[in-house]
């Protein structure tokens, strides 16, 4: 596969970094995956998303960015803006295999590995052999994921997490830049306030009507202007503004998430019409929970209403849990509860998540003294990850009366 021309920089450190903390972003992680499994797809506009009237764009390659199509715009916007571009539905299977062989490498260079999602993690490579060499260190996470997976990574290096990830972004695609801490303030000054966390847009304008516009200027604003912008977070705009983040790389799995989410064609409005959906997420939660050996001690139910209004609720049970038969439950009387409590609500969207785990282990196909429920979640497993997610499911239990 030949590779797009790597962007590779660095600043002079004037002092030597207390941290060394790397961001890696997969450029274009689904349509890149989509394009090295069909190599005629190489250069093409590739869009990753639904395909119903309310789906949006999960992913698109840099060659249908060029239209102005980006994630989570809406598909038929895409389709407007890119007309010839190759339009593909999501192969989240397929995505997390290589995700995985992403993380074996992270991991191969450093147990401390935060994964923020399937294709980006921050790695703590502070004392490991070799980090004394940003840039070295940098372009051998790089070539690893390059040699083991065929797509490139755009590699961010900085004392800190915020800085980290500042430099992979301004490198992107496939790049590799190093801000040492000497060079904090002189690499981030220029840049807009919308490069720190948490600016969007409407922050932004109501920074530039208080002639705010760059990093430099919010770091240098008068405390009475931060104060009245940010309330009681302004000193923390400010410490982002000078390039400061505490921060710890968390590598525990305490501090992930994993959800299953869908949108519907029309809006649902009955239990009855939102059970499928929701075993079918409930399903999906649990596989992956088996897969990566993971025990959750909360559920976590997100709904989106017609008018685009978000809801969640959530509850933690004991002990942690990762099969469907203690799941379900509980995921559908949160349901049935929110109905109840919003009586003729629709919904458009629906998902389930746990977070707060135990690491449970990898499960073996037949685990000695497993109870039936464990055994059959096993088969299904197994049969799956065969024959695909559709080979085997479960019944729907016929209720008497």
């Amino acid at each position: 596969m030949q590779r797009s021309n790597m962007v590779e920089s660095a600043y002079t450190a004037s002092m030597p970094d207390t941290r060394l903390i790397a961001h890696v972003d997969m450029d274009a992680f689904y349509a890149s995956v989509e394009q090295h499994d069909q190599p005629q797809l190489k250069g093409r506009p590739v869009i990753v998303g639904g395909s119903g009237r309310r789906s949006v764009v999960s992913a698109a390659s840099y060659e249908a960015r060029r239209y102005g199509v980006r994630s989570a715009m809406p598909m038929y916007e895409a389709r407007r803006r890119c007309p010839d571009g190759v339009y593909l539905p999501v192969r989240m299977s397929r995505y997390r295999e290589v995700s995985a062989q992403v993380f074996n490498q992270f991991r191969d260079i450093t147990p401390t590995v935060e994964g923020l999602s399937l294709d980006e993690a921050f790695l703590d490579l502070s004392g490991v052999p070799g980090a004394e060499a940003p840039l070295d260190i940098g372009r051998c996470i790089k070539r690893r994921v390059h040699e083991h997976t065929g797509l490139t990574a755009s590699v961010g290096l900085g004392p800190n997490k915020l800085v980290a990830k500042i430099a992979s972004e301004r490198g992107k695609p496939d790049g590799l830049l190093h801000i040492p801490a000497g060079q904090v303030r002189e690499a981030l000054d220029p840049l807009p306030v919308t490069a720190l966390w948490g600016i969007g847009p409407r922050t932004r304008a109501a920074l530039a009507a208080a002639k705010i516009s760059t990093v430099n200027e919010l770091r240098l604003a008068p405390d009475a202007i931060l104060k009245a912008l940010f309330g009681n977070q302004a000193l923390h705009y400010r410490q982002m503004a000078a390039g400061q983040d505490p921060r710890p790389v968390a590598a525990r799995a305490q501090e992930r998430s994993i959800s299953q989410e869908t949108t519907f064609e029309h809006d649902l409005l009955t239990l009855g019409e939102l059970e499928p959906p929701l075993r079918r997420l409930t399903e999906d939660l649990c596989r992956i929970l088996r897969h990566e050996g993971l025990k959750a001690y909360t559920l976590v139910m997100k709904l989106r209403t017609p008018d685009l209004a978000r809801h969640t609720r959530q509850r933690r049970f004991t002990p942690a849990d990762h099969s469907f038969t203690s799941l379900y439950p509980l995921a559908r009387s949160m349901l049935e509860r929110w109905l109840m409590e919003h009586p003729g609500q629709a919904l458009r969207l629906l998902g389930v998540g746990a977070r707060d785990f135990e690491t449970a282990g990898q499960l073996p196909l037949f685990e000695e003294g497993g109870g039936r429920d464990q055994r059959l979640e096993a088969v299904v497993d197994a049969a799956q990850q065969r024959f695909g997610s559709q080979a085997l499911s479960r019944g729907v239990p016929v209720r008497n009366g």
